[in-house]
């Protein structure tokens, strides 16, 4: 949809077949997202918007999901879980899928590229309690930079490459947050009470797209796609339908 909410359209068509984690390539041209092949199988695939073509870009048997291009379109990310091992890898291939191996020694989920596309940014249990951190493509130079009580992941990086916005937080209890890049200055962004959660930042710096249940609270059902600035004023609903909009990404 249009980042004021209008031009709302479906993409995937098979009714039956779950599809989620969707993000869009930095030319906006491509939607990646994970599909459910069969249990303990999910892949990613890649549509070019305009056409509608669809090409498969994983044949690993696990869950792949996550995945996101780098800022200058050549490499893909992703997570990877072996359902044999249950240990969650990030994964960076090819953009086509192609040479794809685990960043060397982390565990950890829900990746996201810096802006130069030097760092990736993750969610990792790996201390004990989950937190995000950031590592070079090598394997080199990680560092913690969160210490928030319940961070889940989807985290997202500013294009500037000055903020972090994520969400922490109990079941039903969750607020976006929003920090400096080195994790310093970490602050609530969103209203207390929407359950919010999955934020994304807009091309531009000034907004962030997230999922909240400010209108039906309680309804497990009831998710619906927000925005809202930076400096936590002019919270604007996007969605109204009768199922759970969540995961929103932006594209440029």
């Amino acid at each position: 949809m249009n980042a004021d909410g209008s031009g709302f359209r479906r993409l995937t068509t098979e009714d039956y077949v779950r599809h989620f984690y969707p993000s869009l390539s930095p030319n906006g041209q491509r939607v990646l997202y994970s599909v459910y092949v069969v249990d303990n199988n999910y892949e990613i695939y890649q549509m070019d918007i305009e056409s509608g073509n669809v090409a498969q870009l994983t044949n690993s048997y696990g869950v792949d999901n996550a995945p996101e291009i780098s800022p200058n379109g050549q490499s893909l990310i992703f997570m990877h879980n072996a359902p044999t091992r249950n240990i969650n890898q990030i994964v960076v291939a090819d953009q086509d899928g192609a040479n794809a191996g685990n960043i060397p020694r982390i565990t950890g989920w829900d990746p996201t590229w810096s802006p130069d596309g030097k760092l990736i940014l993750f969610a990792s249990d790996r201390d004990g309690a989950v937190q995000l951190f950031t590592i070079r493509l090598d394997g080199s130079q990680i560092h913690r930079i969160t210490n928030l009580p319940a961070i889940r992941g989807r985290s997202d990086w500013s294009a500037d490459g000055q903020y972090i916005v994520t969400y922490s937080g109990e079941a039903w209890h969750r607020e976006l947050y929003i920090m400096n890049a080195d994790g310093s200055n970490v602050h609530q962004l969103t209203p207390t009470g929407g359950n919010s959660q999955g934020p994304s930042f807009s091309p531009d710096g000034r907004w962030v797209a997230f999922t909240a249940y400010f209108d039906k609270y309680n309804d497990e059902h009831g998710c619906e796609i927000y925005i809202i600035r930076i400096d936590g004023t002019d919270l604007r609903r996007l969605t109204k339908n009768d199922y759970c909009d969540y995961q929103p990404r932006w594209g440029p």
